[in-house]
């Protein structure tokens, strides 16, 4: 097994658990009050605590310290930039980056867990990892469910499960997901099959960001639709046992033909690909986004020895536009931003002349 393909590091960039959950006693954000979701939010702040051991995620990491305090961040007092950014990272939700209204996020230093205080529901906690580690992410969320609902009284009912804003989160209230990178099933028009049989299973299709977001790149988000009548642990073996590798089987099928059968189809979009990242002075996020995907099926099919897995997926993070503008302080205009982001893959994949 290569460095890419394992743990499915070839077709699943990350994956992700969230939780919903509402504090019982309390009108749920869409119908309450500013001060009443400010009370909300200390609430959940005083149970939160201020470190990674008070949610139950200390000693997660090797090396870690134990008491890494958790980043609290109010989302009201921060500038538009800075909110896009946590966005651009899935760090939280666009809905939570575009709102007016008391919130903030919880953020480990490491950036796996983030906890967001008055989103649609009073509580949305999720676990991030790189490649397929669903039941570790599984496992992290659940230790934070259980450290938090022993200090707050969650809205349950017996016969409908956890109460929330949205009635397709009622029930066990868990998005189990991932991230993947299906190119090739795009290239071979194979794409839409995979939709619908992810439509017949109850799963969400969804684009780069989630929700409302176009399919950048040819990265998509799959989740679960269905959290009623079912458990958290049945959602995760049918995700992690079933629906994923049947995903990373397809991709990986399609690139089998496209090597086999279409092969100067498939080195011609590799080699344009990382030759316009290499030598671009001007790169609009789309086309990036298009072009380091073929690059990615090259780098993962043996095409391109020289480029890494690691880098490509930094670089589908770094050359958005909040973190350019982050980076780069003399960004003025679109094409300041579009030159800034050549700039950036060629230094990344090794400029050409």
């Amino acid at each position: 097994m290569t460095d890419a393909t394992a743990g499915d590091r070839d077709v699943v960039m990350s994956c992700r658990v969230r939780l919903a959950r509402n504090v019982a006693g309390f009108p749920f954000v869409g119908r309450a009050t500013h001060p009443q979701r400010r009370e909300v939010l200390e609430t959940i702040r005083a149970a939160a605590g201020n470190d990674e051991a008070s949610i139950g995620l200390a000693g997660g990491r090797v090396g870690a310290d134990a008491a890494e305090r958790l980043a609290w961040i109010e989302l009201a007092s921060l500038p538009k930039r800075d909110r896009q950014l946590l966005w651009e990272r899935h760090l939280i939700s666009r809905q939570f980056a575009e709102g007016d209204s008391p919130r903030a996020v919880a953020i480990t230093p490491d950036e796996r867990f983030s906890m967001m205080v008055n989103e649609e529901d009073h509580l949305r906690l999720q676990v991030l990892r790189q490649g397929n580690q669903l039941r570790e992410a599984f496992d992290a969320a659940m230790r934070v469910e259980a450290a938090l609902s022993s200090r707050l009284d969650f809205s349950f009912h017996e016969r409908w499960g956890y109460l929330t804003a949205c009635p397709t989160n009622v029930g066990c209230g868990i998005r189990i997901g991932v991230m993947v990178h299906l190119r090739a099933l795009r290239v071979t028009n194979e794409i839409e099959r995979v939709k619908r049989a992810a439509k017949e299973l109850h799963l969400a299709v969804r684009g780069f960001h989630g929700e409302g977001t176009d399919a950048a790149g040819d990265w998509f988000q799959i989740s679960n639709q269905r959290t009623l009548g079912v458990t958290e642990s049945g959602l995760l073996e049918e995700f992690a046992g079933r629906i994923v590798p049947a995903v990373v089987a397809y991709e990986r099928e399609a690139r089998r033909v496209l090597l086999e059968k279409q092969r100067t189809l498939l080195e011609d979009r590799v080699f344009r690909g990382i030759s316009l990242l290499r030598s671009a002075r001007l790169l609009g996020l789309d086309e990036a986004m298009k072009q380091l995907s073929s690059v990615r099926l090259g780098a993962c099919m043996g095409l391109l020895p020289d480029v890494s897995l690691d880098t490509l997926n930094r670089l589908t993070i770094q050359l958005q536009s909040a973190h350019l503008r982050a980076q780069d302080q003399s960004i003025e205009s679109d094409d300041d931003e579009r030159a800034a982001r050549a700039r950036v893959a060629r230094a990344a994949l090794g400029e050409w002349p």
